[in-house]
């Protein structure tokens, strides 16, 4: 095993959800699914975006897509126009999100 970006095996696309981003990740085989589902858990999520993720982190899991939905709460600054923040619709935390390293 070899630690390597999520970003060299998995896509990713996100957005916003009011105050909340949206953030899924999809792989193209099922044991790429096995070790994003093993892990990238709320918890290492939630650290990963720490500085930016102020509420609660939930998963979802998509099998038969081959993907993981997060959603990160209280991560845009209020949203939209109500926000301060550069990316206020969290199009970036897709990309942000592919940065993690795993072992592979």
């Amino acid at each position: 095993m070899a630690k390597v970006k999520l970003g060299t095996f998995a896509f990713a696309r996100s957005g916003d959800k009011g105050d909340g981003s949206n953030v899924g990740v999809f792989v193209t085989n099922a044991k790429d699914y096995e070790l994003i589902k093993q892990q990238l858990t709320v918890a290492r999520v939630k650290q990963h975006f720490h500085a930016i993720c102020k509420g609660e982190v939930t998963r979802y899991e998509a099998p038969n897509m081959l993907a993981l939905n997060f959603l990160l709460r209280d991560s845009l600054g209020g949203g939209g126009s109500e926000s301060l923040k550069t990316d206020a619709q969290g199009k970036t935390h897709g990309l942000g999100l592919l940065e993690i390293e795993v072992d592979r």
